[in-house]
Order: C-alpha cells, then structure tokens, then sequence
C-alpha cells in the first residue's frame, strides 16, 4: 500500500521542511511505500510563471471592470477597489519579469544570487507577484508565511467557503495535477503535514477537494499547527473540525501514522484523533530521507536542508513559550547520539551534494552542540551547520572557538528583553550579562548571530522596552541580524495559563471564533500610552536600517536559506556592509487615479479597524453577520472610477 506525504503551502519556498522527509525516513524503514510531495513549491513553481501571473492579470481586469461599472461603491467594495487598482500598477508588466527573477533565486553560478543589486530586484518581483495573486482573489493577504481572509479559520463553515474554487489561488494544482499524480499512483492514504499557521486553510482546502476527486483515499492531517489547534478544542467543536479529514494524529506522527497504514491496509477505517507519542526515543531513529522530494525546484542555488539532532527544549520553563508537539510550554528535550547524527549529516551531504544544514528543533544544550562541533572537526567534515541556541554563560571564548571550528555557521539566539526585571518574569534563566559575553564570545569566534527579541511583554514600562532596543543597538557590531516584534499572547504558554501572575486581569477569544486562533488580553493597569508606542515602533525602524532586513524568507531574515548561504560566502557582518549600499526600490505608483486610490485607502483602513476594534474589544463577539451589519452602516461613496458610458442619439 501507498501513501503519499504532502507538504501544503504556504510556506517556505527556498528549502524543504523537515516534517514530510522525517516521516518519510521513518515510514520507508517500516518497508512502507512513500509518496513524498511537497505541494508548496509546486504549487509556486506554476504560480510565479509568465503564463500563470498573464491569466492574475486578467483576473484583476476582469474584477476591477466589474467595479468600475457601478455608482456607488460600499466599503467592501472601497476595499477591494484600492487593492486591485494598486496590483494593477504593474499587473501587466511584471509577468514579463517573474521567470527572470525566479531563475536568480535559482542561479547555480551564484553569480546573479549574491550580487546584492540583482537579488533585491528579484525578491521585489517576487514579492509584486503575491501581491498580484492576492488582489486577483481579494479580500485573500498571501505569502510565504501567511494566508489571510477576513473570516479566516472563524469555523467550518467559512473555512469550506474559503476552500471554493473562485477563492483558492491553489485549486487549479490541488484538482488537476495533484490529484492525477495520487490517481496514477495508487495511493491509498494522503497524510498532510500541517507544520505553520500559513498552511492551516490551504490544508483544509486540499482535504476537501481529495474528498471529491478521490472518495476511496484516506485522508489523515498531523503536524505542529494542527496539533496546537485541535489540542485545544472542545469535543462538539473538535468533531466539526475534522469534517474534511477521516483522521488527525496530534503530536510526534512517526510511530502513530505508521500504526493507521497497518490498521487501512488490514482493512480497517480509522477515524477521529489519534494521539503520538509526546517524547519519541530518538536513539536509532532513522535519518530525514528526502528521496523522492523536487530537490532541483526550490527557490536555492543550492541545497540548504534540515535535521532534528535534538527535540523539544531542555529549559522550558520560559512564560510566554508554547512550542511544537507538546500539551503545553515546549516538549520534553531529547537528543540523538552524537556519532549517530554525524554519519547522518555526512550521508546527507553525499547523497545530495548539500555544504549547509539547519537544525531544527527548539533549542540545543550548548554543551552538545560543543561535542557536536568537535565530533565534526575530527571527522574533517566540510559541511557546515546552524541551530537556535540559548546564550549560556557555558559559551565561553573557548568553547565558541571549538564551535566555528567544528562548523557552525550561524546561531539564533532567544535574547527576548533587555530588561532585569522582565527577564526575570517571564522566567528566562540568564542574566544580560551572561548573554552580552556569550554573544561578544561568539561573534569573535566569527559565528554569525542573530538576536529574538519583542517588547510589549505584560506590565512592560516604556523605559523597559528601550532597554532591550538600547541593548540592541549596543550590541549591533556583533549581531548579524536581528527581530524585535510584539509580544502576542499564545495558548498553553504560562502566561496564558495563570494571566493574574502576569499583571492580566482578562483574557479572553471573540465568541463566534470556534478555532480560538487569537487570545486577547487586557492589563489591570496601562503601562504604556499610544505615544510611547509610536516612539518605540520608531526606534526599531531605526534599528532595522543598521541591517540589510528582508521579510521572511529571504537572505536578511533569520534563519532561512538564504542568509545562511549568504553568511558562508561574504561572512558574518554581510547584511550589516550591504545596509549601506544603495539598492534599487520597489517602483512607485503613477497611475492618474493615484490620489483618489490613496484617500479611498485611508477613509476605508480606518473604517476597517473600527469595525473590528468593536467586534473584538466591545461585542467580543465576531460573524460574518455582525461585520456585514457594522459595514452596511458606513456610507457608499460615488466611484470615481466609474466608467462613463457613450450618450447615444436617438
């Protein structure tokens, strides 16, 4: 018996994830036969075509037609109006460049890919064409972490009306070419890895349409977010949930989904949640096996690929932390041998020609990554590797020395505050001091480092929060790249968990969101004003023009692919030096209607958020109703866009 494996956008197109080869390693060493597909490159590698982006471009004309023909335009329409007139800019032109600019991101020579000049024009293209995508299915927001509607995920019922062809910019592969190539194979089951929130509604999307073309498929659904969503769910909610999939496999999926294909192939029909293991052994686990994976079709010059050394994170103890396959907080560490990993990276690297590796998990023990990196240097290993670390007074000069020795290229480190006091509170385990020498020991040591940090913790003061930008901007010599987002507050987390330890008086999710996917809170006392934000907001800008910053996941974002190749091959301080250079800037709008697009932009933004700020913060309470009722009531403007139709004389 078959199963296919399949990695559903949107995600990452530049490197395949670890999820599907993991599974596929382990299922093969059973003797079971394994389709690996990842459906998230392959579906961008049509979508970012001349042909595919000319019919996008249609697709506007043909939406932005059928609004300029009416005399009023309500504030949906207002909405959608901005959104393709601003995608029609440069609809027309840009398919023309899309393969030029696929083929840099793809350039083996390396020659196009690592000339600043020609990689930012490209990811500009690039990035043009999602936005063109998402205006030709407005209200869609697409890219390669994220896909939004403004009901998204709300319930079942919006989840199957997003699923709709005329909706789904991914219906044309997942009907056509994804489901002939499981027909012609013979699949039985179609296992869909669910590992980031981005491919929650795309994987929803793909179930149904397997459930149509192909009744006689089991269709199973596991992974990261799928776990975090279904783990939290009450069981009337939880049945509803799982309409387009026979079964869902919460938690670590290797054991549990090789037990459901001996269950189907003795001729049973599991069904519902199936629970894995929450701590599997890694001692002889085989090797990630990514045969069979379109290794030739990610967005690369060359192969950046991933292993899980360790899993789970060995400190857990951090308060806004809820992490990967676990209940709650992050799952339980564990490591493979380091012996075993070696030889496993080493046939990795042969097999498929690979110099650089991530690993990928929570976190590793700085003392294992040393006996990993020495481990590497007797090996005479040329290949190189990255991980998350967390920054230990264990990391001492000598100890990072032995690190770039054995091959590290880059680490991430969870730096999260500059602040004693949050620190403290949200439980971090090391002081700023430990952290400045374990980031100054690394940086010297000539390992690229990049920081995590947010602001906006629970009761975090304005003064506070410069001290972790105050702190960035003192270390901005040694860090590589950096983060600064907004705290958001997550299930499980312990923050979540006991909100008065927190400063919280209040927490709670929209009534009408059956997914729960957004917790919101509120302080028993303010501790910042709207001005102080606008302040801090600034201060990260200003920090982000020290670094050469791309949004995931390009090179000058963290982690990702292509930083590290980009690391390997200019060093460390890269994205620092190029930050100075002048690069070219996406084009500006010089469409006739431009100042009418742009104050329609603004009435029709702020419009938006009032709405939303009273569903969620007043009525606490969110429907497709409710926001029709509150939208009906702001008024229609005249389109100024109208088409005027000839006057015939009779």
């Amino acid at each position: 018996m078959k199963i296919a494996l399949i990695y559903p956008p949107t995600a990452d197109p530049t490197a395949p994830y670890l999820s599907v080869p993991a599974l596929t390693g382990y299922l093969r060493s059973k003797g079971v036969d394994v389709l690996p597909i990842d459906a998230n490159i392959e579906c961008y590698d049509l979508l970012l075509r001349f042909e595919s982006l000319r019919q996008t471009a249609r697709q506007i004309d043909r939406r932005l037609a059928s609004l300029k023909k009416k005399p009023f335009l309500n504030h949906n329409e207002q909405m959608a109006c901005v959104t393709l007139f601003r995608a029609k800019e440069f609809a027309h032109s840009l398919p023309d460049n899309i393969e030029d600019a696929v083929a840099v991101m793809r350039d083996r020579s390396g020659k196009r890919f690592f000339d600043p000049v020609s990689y930012e024009t490209a990811v500009g293209v690039i990035e043009s064409a999602l936005e063109m995508i998402s205006a030709a299915y407005t209200p869609l927001v697409l890219d390669f972490s994220a896909y939004r509607t403004p009901f998204s995920l709300l319930d079942i019922r919006e989840i199957q009306k997003d699923a709709r062809p005329e909706r789904n910019p991914f219906h044309a592969y997942f009907s056509g070419v994804l489901c002939d190539r499981l027909d012609r194979e013979g699949v039985r089951v179609a296992g869909i890895s669910v590992a980031f929130p981005g491919q929650i509604q795309p994987a929803y999307a793909l179930a149904y349409t397997l459930r149509r073309r192909l009744p006689h498929l089991h269709i199973t659904v596991g992974g990261p977010a799928m776990t975090q969503i279904l783990n939290r769910l009450a069981p009337d909610v939880l049945g509803r949930s799982l309409e387009p999939f026979h079964s869902a496999i919460l938690f670590e999926g290797e054991a549990a989904l090789y037990d459901l294909v001996l269950s189907i192939e003795k001729g049973k029909q599991p069904s519902g949640v199936i629970r894995g293991k929450i701590r599997m052994d890694l001692s002889g686990l085989p090797s990630p096996d990514y045969e069979g994976m379109p290794l030739e079709t990610y967005l690369s010059p060359e192969l950046v690929l991933s292993y899980d050394a360790t899993r789970g994170c060995y400190w857990g103890k951090c308060a806004f932390c809820h992490y990967g396959l676990s209940e709650t907080g992050t799952a339980p560490y564990r490591e493979r041998p380091t012996a075993e990993v070696v030889k496993h990276l080493g046939d990795i690297a042969k097999q498929y020609n690979c110099a650089i590796f991530y690993l990928s998990q929570n976190t590793i023990m700085p003392a294992t990554a040393q006996r990993l990196a020495k481990t590497v240097h007797k090996s005479d290993a040329a290949w190189r590797w990255a991980c998350d670390i967390r920054p230990e007074p264990f990391l001492t000069p000598e100890c990072c020395r032995q690190l770039a020795k054995g091959g590290v290229l880059s680490l991430a480190l969870g730096i999260e505050s500059g602040s004693k006091r949050v620190l403290r509170l949200i439980n971090k385990g090391i002081s700023r001091s430990d952290m400045r020498s374990a980031v100054e020991n690394l940086a010297n040591a000539g390992i690229a480092v990049e920081w995590m940090c947010f602001t906006h913790f629970p009761t975090e003061t304005y003064s506070e929060a410069l001290e972790t930008l105050h702190f960035i901007q003192e270390q901005q010599h040694h860090i590589a790249l950096f983060t600064c987002g907004d705290f958001s507050l997550v299930h499980r987390a312990r923050v979540a968990c006991r909100p008065e330890e927190y400063g919280i008086c209040e927490v709670w999710h929209a009534q009408g969101d059956e997914f729960i996917q957004t917790l919101f809170y509120r302080e028993n006392t303010s501790s910042k004003n709207s001005l102080e934000y606008q302040k801090i907001d600034a201060f990260v800008e200003k920090l982000s023009r020290l670094f050469w910053l791309h949004k995931y996941p390009w090179a000058g974002s963290l982690s990702t692919a292509h930083s590290l190749l980009w690391y390997r091959r200019f060093g460390p301080d890269v994205f620092r030096k190029i930050s100075h250079m002048r690069l070219p800037q996406k084009p500006v709008a010089s469409s006739r209607h431009l100042k009418k697009i742009e104050k329609i932009a603004l009435a029709s933004q702020e419009n938006e958020e009032n709405i939303w700020h009273t569903l969620i913060y007043k009525k606490r309470s969110v429907s497709p109703k409710a926001y029709r009722q509150m939208a009906a009531q702001i008024p229609s403007i005249s389109n100024p866009f109208r088409d005027r139709l000839p006057k015939f004389q009779v």
